[in-house]
């Protein structure tokens, strides 16, 4: 068997390294001339921590590139804690949790594939146009040209990983609605900082209304010195917003004044915010799950599948688990078709829980209880506004729809 994989972000190339650990040929084709590490941080929860730690052999340039995250932990926008759970194999789980820049993820999933697959399978600089689900057959042309010639490439089957734009979806779904906006903008930054509180850990702070960050180490002693490079998420409520980009700058003027005041004992917010380089702006954006991914030799994975909003840590997640399922699929069933389509029937269903859960109760829905019952005012004792076991219903609630839960995991 032999695939054609469009696309080496996160998902193409664990695609590509599950096929290759499954004896199964492929070749991958990417739009860009040459792949960089770009983009901030993500992480790397224990359900796909286990894929690329046990079967892909990758723990090791993984602990060295990222952060092992210790603790979850959220906070009123007052600076007050709420809530903390140990995170990784700090909490009982076999696999750890990894905090990372994308760019090194991508860049270690890269250098793998160059190893173990080969650089004469990797195609640059070449958009798809079409696919024929029939043949298998893929069209690209060379990208960012007046070159309108066009190159075919034929395989068993092709699984597009060309994201939130994807071509593919389109031509599978051309009468699809357009995306929806969530009321929430982002704008995305990293910092080199001193180590706060447990040096790895993951904050959730604030609420939406007011302003909501997300912040964490991904990179450690990144100047010889123990800073680490803290990667941060500015989340506000707004009716304004910019098309989807993931690598479009953003203003700073546009944010900073919901955190001007975040001055706490244990980070100072806005110096944090001020300190980065560069800022980028991202819509809180996803999609309608999908009637289908699959059909006849061609289906989707990852953003192109199940564009979702940035709230569980688990878009990435999302996409690994897709690549270990499908690579499973194709090498139990003899027809591809089948395998496809068994693929879609695991992979759709748990994917569309894990968008309808990230817009109504992620795990920081315990920051939105808090701002509702607190009025938005701080507090004496946190159980006289919410229970410790509340707020741990609502965090394992999720853990059980992304599939990362201790009990599925175990099974």
């Amino acid at each position: 068997m032999h695939i054609t994989i469009i696309g080496a972000g996160i998902g193409g190339l664990t695609m590509a390294l599950a096929a290759h650990h499954a004896g199964i040929s492929c070749d991958v084709y990417e739009s860009v001339p040459e792949i960089k590490p770009i983009g901030v941080g993500i992480n790397i929860l224990p359900h796909a921590s286990r894929f690329l730690c046990e079967s892909l052999g990758l723990e090791e340039e993984l602990s060295k590139k990222g952060v092992l995250t210790k603790e979850a932990i959220f906070f009123n926008r007052f600076g007050q804690k709420i809530y903390a759970e140990p995170s990784g194999r700090l909490a009982g789980y076999a696999w750890p949790q990894f905090s990372i820049h994308r760019g090194d993820l991508q860049m270690v999933l890269l250098e793998a594939f160059l190893q173990r697959v080969g650089e004469e399978h990797l195609h640059l600089g070449l958009d798809c146009t079409k696919v024929d689900e029939k043949s298998g057959i893929a069209y690209f042309k060379k990208s960012r040209s007046e070159d309108l010639t066009e190159t075919t490439v034929q395989a068993d089957a092709v699984i597009a990983c060309d994201g939130v734009h994807s071509v593919v979806r389109k031509q599978l779904h051309p009468l699809e609605g357009k995306p929806l906006y969530s009321g929430v903008n982002m704008w995305r930054g990293v910092t080199k900082w001193k180590p706060f509180l447990s040096e790895a850990s993951m904050v959730r702070a604030g609420w939406l209304t007011h302003g909501k960050m997300v912040i964490y180490p991904i990179r450690n002693n990144i100047d010889g010195q123990g800073s680490q490079l803290i990667n941060w998420v500015a989340e506000l409520e707004t009716p304004n917003h910019l098309e989807r980009d993931w690598n479009k700058q953003g203003r700073l003027e546009d944010f900073i004044g919901a955190f001007e005041d975040w001055h706490f004992d244990w980070l100072d917010v806005p110096a944090l915010i001020r300190g980065a380089e560069s800022i980028l702006e991202f819509p809180m954006i996803d999609q309608e799950p999908l009637p289908f991914w699959s059909r006849g030799r061609v289906t989707l994975l990852g953003d192109a599948a199940h564009p979702m909003y940035p709230r569980g840590s688990n878009g990435a997640g999302q996409s690994i688990l897709d690549a270990q399922s499908l690579a499973k699929f194709l090498v139990q069933e003899r027809d591809v078709e089948t395998a496809l389509k068994k693929y879609e029937d695991v992979r759709l269903e748990a994917t569309g829980n894990v968008v309808r859960m990230n817009r109504i109760n992620p795990p920081d829905a315990i920051l939105r209880e808090v701002w509702e019952r607190s009025e938005d005012k701080p507090f004496n004792n946190i159980q006289d506004i919410i229970s410790n076991e509340e707020m741990e219903a609502i965090t394992q609630r999720y853990k059980t729809v992304a599939g990362y839960d201790k009990q599925t995991l175990a099974a």
